[in-house]
């Protein structure tokens, strides 16, 4: 059985190095937990490094803004690293110039600078899929007939954002890993940018180690997260320690109000429980 915590200081300080999720353990979507703002900071003072490792589709200075918007303390954390900029590297990885936006306004930060245009479908030589237009009511489904589309043209799909879904304020609302899915599932050729995929702990490596100025072990680095399929598998195949974080995105199945239920908990990790060293509601000190 993973054990359960009721504070994660004793955990965490036998770790050098946090690869912190952001959406789901420092904030709800629309305000920070009351945790973040303590016990992240309380472990940079003790010389911990903290790197934020999260699958917004934004390049990390944009993720910064919106955490100063939920109230997420820059104490915090050291450096960040998102899907958004994994994205930009594999757009420029793939010698792209021209490529449709799948996604909310809100997400076109991505693209600010970059030498790639966005173009209109039939221009395009891949689709970058951020999110749905209009996540509150419509499905990917709704964009199969695109989807078929662009599996006729041969064209890939960058994902700028492998989660599936997302909550807002105890509400759940689908990302663009729910389209990329279905463009897999339909054969069409998908780059997933994020966790659980290894450039995502490469780059988060390479960050920690230009922190500290030095190499950083594998065992000396703990991951936090509230995903089963993203965070936690990630965390296993980085081949580094993880804490779940149950309050977040899987908060209705496996938990009683505050209590997180044991059985239900071992059922969801599954093979993941190999290297989740624990789990507790929230994160907390």
């Amino acid at each position: 059985m993973v054990e359960l915590l009721t504070g994660a200081g004793a955990l965490i300080s036998r770790y050098e190095v946090l690869f912190c999720d952001v959406w789901g353990v420092l904030h709800d979507g629309r305000t920070a937990y009351p945790g973040a703002n303590s016990c992240l900071p309380r472990f940079r003072a003790g010389g911990g490094r903290v790197i934020l490792v999260s699958n917004a589709p934004l390049p990390g200075d944009a993720v910064a803004g919106v955490l100063d918007s939920k109230g997420v303390s820059r104490l915090a954390w050291d450096a960040i690293v998102s899907s958004g900029d994994l994205t930009r590297l594999r757009m420029a990885e793939l010698g792209l110039n021209a490529i449709h936006h799948i996604g909310p306004s809100r997400d076109l930060p991505l693209f600010a600078g970059l030498v790639q245009k966005l173009v209109a479908f039939d221009a395009a030589e891949a689709l970058v899929v951020t999110g749905l237009v209009h996540d509150a009511r419509e499905t990917a489904d709704d964009y199969r007939q695109l989807l078929e589309a662009a599996l006729a043209k041969h064209l890939p799909l960058i994902c700028a954002n492998p989660d599936l879904s997302v909550e807002v304020g105890g509400r759940f609302y689908p990302c663009a890993g729910a389209i990329a899915a279905l463009y897999a599932q339909m054969g069409g050729k998908v780059c997933w940018e994020g966790k659980p995929y290894p450039a995502a702990y490469e780059l988060a490596f390479k960050e920690a180690e230009k922190l500290g100025n030095r190499p950083v072990k594998r065992d000396q680095v703990l991951a936090i997260g509230d995903a089963v399929r993203t965070d936690l598998a990630g965390a296993a195949r980085a081949g580094i320690d993880a804490l779940f974080i149950a309050g977040g995105l899987h908060r209705e199945a496996l938990m009683a109000g505050d209590v997180i239920d044991q059985r239900k908990l071992d059922e969801a990790l599954g093979d993941e429980a190999a290297t989740t060293r624990a789990a507790m509601p929230y994160l907390v000190w």
